[in-house]
């Protein structure tokens, strides 16, 4: 069953050399139980996407078209009054910097505390006291330190303190935004785990957002290719990592290290994301692609369906089998193209 459906999405941060179109045009579902992860460089939109959602956007940030509908109803329309009792009930943020989530003058059961009962005032101080010393337990921290501040707790701990808070009340939704960052590896695979081990205690929904997509591959069920505030490819995880269509989803996996593949020769992708104030017309990804065409800089490509489920924005992506051994050669990424306005700046690598 669907849980929520977003339809169209466009989201812009208005400045004053003009609108940046950080979100122009996503569509998407996500259903109960399922995890979706929203994969692609720093500035691509996975973000704001998500704050979309709760519409916790910067001051110049709006959403200027399209719907948000969680279980039958549509976020963009409600005043902040009525939104209010969605957030942290329905839909819940593990924020991307747990460094910085908590205000360091409150100890981290003050806070837990405030946000049970700021949602559910029937619920008296003893009564949220001892759920917070239950989330602690729940994401393996010892009850007794949900007393303490957060200064005295090391980025691996604060990073479950946060999951705890979101998880306060038991959200249908959760949308992890780089849940992991900055944490060495042993970390990050515990948190990982563990966030996937609570969701699915509380029957939960997630989003997962990460430019990482070795991330993603293990721990979604669907994932959301992001570029250029568009979605350029959407299907099952399988997919995405065996057979990918677009050019950027290639190029992605190719910045990634495989275990399987221990001689592989990580490629990166030559030049930066695109500027997204007022965007002319063609695909976003023209100016780096080793495959683009005359068509892909004069015409947007549209969403379509090239098998069951698996929608990809690209002019050639029925082509994708013979592209695909092409993309596999660092060659291709680093011959000059045709109006690559790119060309010569640091490529995206995995850092």
């Amino acid at each position: 069953m669907t849980l929520l459906e977003i339809e169209t999405l466009k989201t812009y941060y208005h400045t004053e050399t003009g609108d940046v179109h950080a979100v122009d045009g996503v569509s998407l579902s996500l259903s109960r139980n399922e995890t979706l992860g929203l994969v692609g460089e720093s500035g691509s939109g996975k973000t704001t996407i998500a704050e979309s959602i709760n519409r916790i956007l910067p001051e110049n940030g709006e959403v200027v078209d399209g719907s948000i509908v969680y279980d039958g109803v549509n976020l963009t329309e409600l005043s902040e009054k009525e939104l209010q009792k969605y957030r942290w009930n329905d839909v819940s943020l593990i924020p991307q910097s747990a460094m910085n989530a908590f205000d360091p003058v409150y100890t981290i059961e003050e806070q837990i505390v405030e946000v049970i009962r700021a949602h559910r005032p029937d619920t008296s101080k003893a009564e949220a006291r001892e759920r917070a010393q239950e989330l602690f337990e729940f994401v393996d921290l010892d009850p007794e330190r949900v007393t303490d501040y957060p200064h005295q707790f090391s980025g691996g701990m604060k990073q479950r303190a946060a999951i705890a808070i979101a998880l306060a009340l038991d959200p249908p939704i959760l949308l992890a935004d780089e849940p992991t960052t900055a944490l060495d590896v042993i970390i990050q695979d515990q948190i990982l785990e563990r966030i996937k081990d609570l969701q699915a205690e509380i029957n939960s929904a997630m989003i997962m957002i990460t430019h990482d997509i070795s991330v993603v591959s293990e721990t979604c069920d669907e994932i959301a290719v992001v570029y250029g505030g568009r979605i350029v490819e959407y299907t099952d995880t399988e997919t995405v990592i065996n057979e990918p269509h677009h050019p950027y989803t290639m190029g992605l996996r190719n910045a990634f290290p495989s275990i399987a593949e221990g001689d592989q020769e990580l490629i990166s992708i030559p030049g930066s994301p695109p500027e997204l104030v007022n965007p002319e017309e063609g695909c976003r990804f023209a100016d780096r692609c080793p495959f683009a065409e005359e068509e892909c800089y004069e015409k947007t490509p549209q969403p379509r369906e090239v098998a069951e489920g698996h929608v990809v924005e690209c002019h050639r992506a029925d082509e994708a089998e013979e592209l695909r051994p092409e993309a596999n050669k660092k060659e291709a990424w680093t011959e000059e193209r045709p109006k690559d306005a790119a060309a010569g700046q640091e490529g995206y690598s995995n850092d």
